[in-house]
């Protein structure tokens, strides 16, 4: 088994300057593979750049269809047409339904699910045309069962989950693959944050919060970035090329 099974691919990532997106990012690096990173925050790519973790990056609003096109046209230029799609970017409001209005609703629909089509739309036809692509969505448990105060998160991921499989079968005699990664409660700093909101507001010690957070896991722990990598790994090689329209739980054994 070669160490660099991804040699020669051009991968591109959304979200990758930090967090689960870095960490999906380095692996691929390590993996052999040619990495874009895309992100808002251009500080946090060019850090992950200068740690080894991607080889470029482009600045973008994945909810802005037009900016995500120049930024993929552009990738292509310096690397290549984009073999590995790696849709990772997103983000969770929290608030009880009956005061999340429209706009947290279409906020989290902006950003999860456009997030996701603008980026596959940009992608598809040279993937399409070269005969391979891998389309991998970074998902959430969300997207597969309901949890309380994160209704419109909630409704995102499952449209995410839908998407994934209605593309799948679109795609399935074109060489192109279409999968999501659910992760339960991950280890990053976004996570970090809630508990601090969860501590902020109910008053409970971090490990009383950490506990809230992770009663949904059976192994009763977060998620380390690293694993979700690994699972991504797999999907983007070839003995992963029958599998497409999938979404592969990474919690714990949650369900």
């Amino acid at each position: 088994m070669t160490m660099t099974p991804l040699k020669g691919r051009h991968a591109l990532v959304t979200g990758g300057g930090r967090g689960i997106g870095r960490a999906i990012a380095a692996s691929l690096v390590t993996a052999g593979a040619t990495v874009t990173i895309v992100g808002r925050s251009s500080a946090s790519l060019e850090q992950a750049i200068a740690q080894g973790a991607a080889h470029a990056a482009a600045v973008a609003d994945v909810t802005d269809a037009q900016a995500v096109q120049r930024a993929v046209r552009d990738a292509g230029d310096r690397n290549g047409p984009v073999d590995l799609l790696i849709a990772n970017a997103g983000a969770a409001a929290s608030a009880p339904f009956i005061k999340s209005g429209p706009e947290v609703f279409r906020q989290m629909l902006d950003v999860n699910l456009l997030g996701v089509t603008n980026v596959a739309q940009a992608v598809l036809g040279t993937m399409t045309e070269r005969g391979f692509g891998r389309i991998v969505a970074v998902a959430s448990t969300a997207g597969l069962k309901g949890y309380p105060y994160v209704s419109a998160y909630c409704a995102a991921k499952h449209a995410v989950i839908g998407f994934v499989r209605a593309l799948a079968l679109e795609t399935a005699k074109t060489g192109v693959t279409v999968n999501a990664v659910c992760p339960g409660f991950t280890d990053t700093d976004l996570v970090a944050e809630s508990l601090e909101r969860i501590m902020a507001k109910t008053n409970r010690t971090r490990d009383e919060a950490l506990g809230e957070l992770v009663k949904h896991n059976p192994q009763g722990r977060l998620i380390d970035p690293s694993e979700i990598a690994d699972a991504v790994l797999w999907l983007c090689g070839e003995g992963a090329r029958s599998v497409t329209g999938q979404a592969i739980v990474v919690a714990g054994g949650e369900i």
